[in-house]
């Protein structure tokens, strides 16, 4: 027997919701990237961490916002806390692997193409692992096709932010490059919302094991929109976030993709220039110094 499924219980609230949180978690994500690529050292990666993590955060608190609005009519709906709790950290571990590639590596060619794939298969991760999370007296069933366009929705999205980011080109392109991840990332999610099908085990089944949406979800959501929170307020105050792309790099060996050998002979060749000046304008003077006597 098939279940009746409604993934807009609440109408369009839930969807708009998530979208707005896919979002922010994109765009905070995507600055404190952008903010790396101007920093070098431990400051480059503690930025791409805290980028990781609103990413993670903002996809994984869109996905169960949305989850919110999803129900089957013959069933109710539980959720295993373990597994809800481990889609968070894949979202944030597999997310961060791929932006401290285009981090550290540059967001051009290989490197944007790796961090993208694994940045997008954690998007898709977390939402089929949250999705083996939900308890119900029934079976989840999956059609590939669907699947398979999902997850390529993901790693596109993700690819072309990354790639946005690593363009430094200032606040609003940021902001843009964040409302199309956000509606890619929330597409991902209902399409693959699309592919579901939920067989129902029979018409007497007892309540399912694990906790109810209200008790479980409303409650976790609380930490990840607080670090959203307090990562907003760190991207706010930061001067070099808001002026954008500064005039010059500090130094060019802080550029990602730039070999260290070719900082060292770009270096390298200044002094020299400065020096031949130098020796050329101490020399002018003494001779010129008999002429005029």
């Amino acid at each position: 027997m098939q279940g009746t499924i409604d993934g807009f219980s609440y109408g369009l609230v839930t969807p708009l919701v998530a979208y707005l949180m896919a979002c922010l978690g994109g765009a905070l994500g995507l600055r404190c990237t952008t903010r790396s690529m101007l920093v070098a050292g431990r400051w480059r990666a503690g930025w791409l961490a805290m980028g990781s993590a609103a990413i993670g955060s903002g996809i994984w608190t869109m996905h169960f916002i949305a989850m919110m609005g999803f129900t089957v009519r013959e069933t109710p709906i539980h959720y295993d806390k373990p597994i809800t709790f481990a889609s968070l950290a894949v979202a944030i571990v597999m997310v961060g692997i791929g932006i401290f590639i285009v981090g550290y590596k540059g967001a051009t060619g290989t490197a944007l193409f790796t961090g993208g794939t694994i940045t997008g298969l954690g998007i898709a991760s977390m939402h089929y692992l949250g999705m083996a999370g939900m308890r119900l007296n029934g079976k989840l069933e999956y059609n590939t096709l669907t699947v398979s366009a999902s997850v390529v929705i993901a790693v596109a999205a993700a690819t072309a932010a990354l790639w946005a980011a690593g363009q430094v080109r200032g606040f609003l392109w940021s902001v843009g490059a964040s409302l199309v991840m956000g509606l890619a990332v929330t597409g991902m999610h209902y399409t693959g919302m699309a592919a579901l099908n939920v067989h129902l085990h029979g018409a007497a089944g007892g309540t399912p094991a694990g906790e109810s949406p209200a008790s479980l979800l409303a409650p976790m959501l609380i930490g990840p929109l607080a670090f959203l929170f307090l990562a907003g307020v760190v991207v706010l105050f930061d001067p070099m976030m808001v002026m954008g792309r500064p005039a010059a790099w500090t130094t060019t060996e802080q550029r990602p993709g730039i070999p260290a050998h070719a900082t060292a002979a770009h270096l390298g060749r200044r002094p020299a220039a400065r020096s031949r000046h130098h020796h050329e304008g101490t020399r002018r003077p003494s001779s010129r110094t008999p002429q005029n006597w």
